[in-house]
């Protein structure tokens, strides 16, 4: 029996309107194709090799703000991030340009950086001092450096999808990250307040390192401020020219500075309750370990002058219970005491490690203690339809 063509069967009985044409389609489109490759054929002379006209753009050392509407990686960047639709895709451009890519300060996000920072460093501040009121200036920067240091924003920047450019141009697309590479390296050399350190060497002005140049004379995280720009390596590959033109900058910290600009993008635009919403849903939603954060060295000492400072009871160490003393692997649960109130209890396989581990915990209750409600004062800022709740303000941590 033969086969019955559907295709042609239904096709006489279908109106001219919605017949198939898509045999007359093909037909057109290989006429079409042969047409154009005759003519080039044609327009084709042997021996004269035709060259190609260079982009006007290439001129340019980074890509220019009309080129962003053309870019669908930029656009993508722009949807994935759910930024609003009053931040144009110029100005989302103009953040992933390094300042050692264009030095012009029109074209790069160095303001948008500075900006950005510091909206990072007030939000992260009133959110750890205001959850977290007795925590030591040690563990504040620690968590400061935790939620927006150099390593966090460039881990944010890679899961927002970020490519970085093989070498910083204007006829690269202005969707990708361009600034000028240098080798993170800091095994070698360390540059520290225009100090270069090599082999271990300390510097001279580590004297400088307390808690009052932590607060006061440093950066967010305890760092220390005028850092040596760096220059980049010499390199043999065709990225060497580029580099030679200018300071460079690693990975970490391009990335470091187009979030940063980010930030301070969404402020600019859009308002400062879009950049406080924009800091809730990338940066304080994270969760962050604060407990883990604390190193003592002799938490009984510190337990019995912070106890002397607020007037309690000196504390005492006394056992709760034990099992398997004579065994091989015997636990013992000691707690410490403050008159009646039990502060800490812990668990150790002898007696000292079990009160070292208690000390421990009363140390941590005291400082991890957080108010039932957060209120933060960016909450009542703007219309001033909340009222302001003060929070607590603790005298600081011990200090010998």
């Amino acid at each position: 029996m033969r086969r019955t063509h559907l295709l042609r069967w239904s096709g006489t009985v279908l109106t001219p309107r919605t017949r198939p044409n898509s045999c007359l389609s093909i037909t057109f489109a290989i006429q079409s194709r042969n047409a154009a490759t005759a003519t080039a054929y044609a327009n084709y002379t042997p021996g004269i090799d035709k060259p190609v006209e260079p982009s006007p753009y290439e001129s340019l050392p980074s890509p220019p703000p009309e080129a962003s509407r053309k870019s669908a990686r930029l656009a993508a960047l722009h949807a994935r991030l759910y930024l609003s639709s009053r931040i144009p895709l110029e100005t989302l451009g103009r953040c992933l340009v390094d300042s050692t890519a264009d030095r012009h300060d029109s074209f790069n996000n160095s303001s948008l950086a500075i900006l950005g920072n510091d909206v990072l460093a007030y939000h992260t501040s009133e959110l750890i001092l205001c959850r977290y009121p007795r925590l030591p200036s040690a563990v504040i920067l620690a968590s400061t450096s935790a939620y927006i240091g150099p390593y966090a924003l460039s881990d944010l920047a890679k899961s927002w999808g970020v490519e970085a450019a093989a070498v910083p141009g204007g006829e690269v697309d202005a969707g990708l990250l361009q600034f000028r590479a240098i080798k993170s390296d800091n095994s070698e050399s360390e540059v520290r307040a225009g100090v270069l350190e090599k082999e271990g060497k300390i510097s001279s002005k580590s004297w400088k390192r307390g808690v009052s140049s932590l607060m006061k004379q440093d950066d967010f995280f305890g760092e220390i401020t005028g850092r040596e720009i760096l220059t980049p390596v010499q390199s043999t590959s065709i990225e060497s020219e580029y580099m030679a033109a200018g300071p460079g900058s690693t990975y970490q910290g391009a990335c470091t500075n187009f979030v940063r600009a980010v930030f301070g993008a969404v402020y600019v635009h859009a308002g400062r309750q879009a950049a406080k919403n924009f800091f809730n849903a990338h940066i304080a939603s994270r969760k962050l370990e604060v407990s883990k954060m604390f190193v003592f060295r002799a938490p009984e000492r510190d337990l019995a002058r912070l106890c002397a400072r607020e007037g309690f009871e000196p504390p005492v160490a006394r056992m709760i219970s034990e099992t398997g003393r004579l065994s091989v692997a015997p636990v013992f649960n000691v707690g410490v005491f403050s008159g009646k109130e039990k502060l800490g209890e812990a668990t150790g396989a002898s007696l000292q490690e079990a009160r070292f581990r208690a000390a421990v915990s009363a140390l941590k209750g005291w400082y991890l203690y957080s108010p039932l409600q957060v209120q933060v004062p960016s909450d009542v800022e703007g219309d001033g339809s909340k009222e302001w709740t003060p929070v607590l303000v603790d005298g600081g941590e011990v200090v010998w």
